[in-house]
This record gives C-alpha cells, sequence and structure tokens, in this order.
C-alpha cells in the first residue's frame, strides 16, 4: 500500500463511523472524488473495521452482497460486493431493532451459513464449498447507507462495510448435502402481507457460488473463511424498506423461519 494513501483512507474511514455514530449522513465518496478504485474502497473498509475491533468489537464473518440480478439492477451496479460482520451487528431471530438506531435501512432475506472448516482460494469449487458448510439458515440482513442517500456506487458501497447494518439468523440446521439450495424459494412477508420471494438461484445460480467469489476474494489478501464463520450469500429479491413498528418475516420450505420486530 502506498504511504500517501494512508491519511486518506484513514479520514474516510473516520467519516463513516461518525455518520454511523452520530446518525447523520455524509455525502458519498465518488460524488465528492469522482471514481473510486475498488482495492482504496477495499482498504477504506478495512480500517474502519480495525478501528471498530480496536473498541471492542469482535469479527465472526463475512457477507457477500449484490448478488442477485435483482440486487444489482436496485443497486445499478455489475458485480457482487463484500463486508465484515462483527458480533455487535448480530441478533437472534425474533429480537427486537430499534428504526432510531439507523439511518435509511432495509432489508432483505437470505440463504447464510455456518462453516464447520476453512474454506480458502483461489477458485475453490462448490465441492469444496459444501465439504466446508456445517449449518444452513435463513437470515435477514438489515442494510443501511452511512451515505445520503442510496444512489451509490459498488466503490461507495464496499468502502461503506457493503452497507451492512445488522443480521437477524433463523434457528441452523445441519447441511447434509441434500437440500437443493439453489431451488429453495424464500418468501418475504411485512406485518403478515407477502411483500417479496426468490430462490436460492437468484444468488449467482447458486448460494455456494457467492461463498466461493468472497473465499476467492479474500485469497487475494492472503486470507479466507474460516471455521464458525458466519457467511451470507445475498439477497435473493431486491431489498425493501423498513419501517418502525413493523414485523418482517422470512420462510422456506425446508429452513426454519426467521423474524425481525422493529420498534
Amino acid at each position: 500500500m502506498n504511504e500517501r494513501h494512508v491519511p486518506w483512507i484513514d479520514d474516510e474511514a473516520r467519516r463513516l463511523l461518525g455518520a454511523e455514530r452520530d446518525r447523520v449522513p455524509v455525502t458519498s465518496l465518488t460524488e465528492r472524488r469522482g471514481e473510486l478504485a475498488l482495492k482504496d474502497a477495499y482498504l477504506i473498509q478495512a480500517a474502519a473495521i480495525s478501528r471498530r475491533i480496536a473498541a471492542g468489537a469482535r469479527v465472526v464473518g463475512h457477507k457477500a452482497g449484490v448478488t442477485s440480478k435483482a440486487m444489482q439492477e436496485q443497486m445499478g451496479v455489475g458485480e457482487p460486493d463484500s463486508g465484515v460482520l462483527l458480533d455487535d451487528m448480530v441478533l437472534h431471530g425474533g429480537s427486537p431493532l430499534e428504526r432510531s438506531e439507523l439511518l435509511q435501512p432495509r432489508v432483505e432475506a437470505e440463504i447464510a451459513f455456518r462453516l464447520g472448516r476453512d474454506l480458502a482460494g483461489p477458485e475453490p469449487g462448490l465441492a469444496a464449498v459444501r465439504y466446508a458448510v456445517a449449518e444452513v439458515f435463513l437470515a435477514l440482513e438489515v442494510i443501511d447507507t452511512r451515505y445520503t442517500g442510496w444512489r451509490i456506487t459498488v466503490a461507495d458501497s464496499i468502502a461503506d462495510n457493503a452497507s451492512c447494518a445488522r443480521v437477524v439468523t433463523g434457528p441452523p440446521l445441519p447441511f447434509n448435502g441434500e437440500l437443493d439450495l439453489a431451488a429453495e424459494p424464500l418468501v418475504v412477508s411485512v406485518d403478515g402481507m407477502t411483500v417479496a420471494r426468490g430462490e436460492g438461484r437468484a444468488v449467482l445460480g447458486h448460494p455456494f457460488h457467492a461463498l466461493a467469489w468472497l473465499a476467492n476474494r479474500l485469497a487475494r489478501f492472503g486470507a479466507g473463511l474460516k471455521a464458525g464463520d458466519l457467511v451470507l450469500a445475498g439477497a435473493v429479491h431486491a431489498s425493501l424498506a423498513l419501517e418502525a413498528g413493523s414485523t418482517v418475516r422470512a420462510h422456506a420450505p425446508h429452513l426454519p423461519p426467521v423474524e425481525l420486530h422493529v420498534t
């Protein structure tokens, strides 16, 4: 890393953390600075995560984002991104979430995994992914932007930790390889009314492809997915605005439902 970039990278990380802390959005990076290289966006993300770890947070996994056509079209981007999951982001299903803690939250339903073995790149095959997965479950990811609106580039999202704010996990099931995750249909309801649906294949053709993509990206930095990691594969539908007083629920035929109450 070129040292002349370090002060700028750190300044942008502090700006994003301050926006989240004070709940006051900031102008997007690309609006202020123009085109931003993805490698610099990931450096900003890493700097912010390092500061949160120094303050006491603990890494518990990773997320792949913008992995479905619906999300790519909604966000106006053409490739996935990734973020880091910290322990203070994770809620168990049925837990309440205060809308006032966030800025412009949206919610999406995903298939998620707990790894039982390390998964490293480059280019891991689906057999390696299947071997690494120990548990599978539904999750609701609450995304949020610390910028002034959702008109952002993939570089903006990456710098902002792939827009991740909270993760609500459903009850896990042991993964035995027999469940056809590509064909698994997810249905999302808000206050009892169905508002979105999508199948696992919406995520890069199969949710396992998102894990392989993540492992491959992390391999470029000498890292990988680790046993025990929580991994989100990405939404199977376009994200939904999250409002106070609502209850969001996702269910599927072969996976236990997950629910979030917004206060």
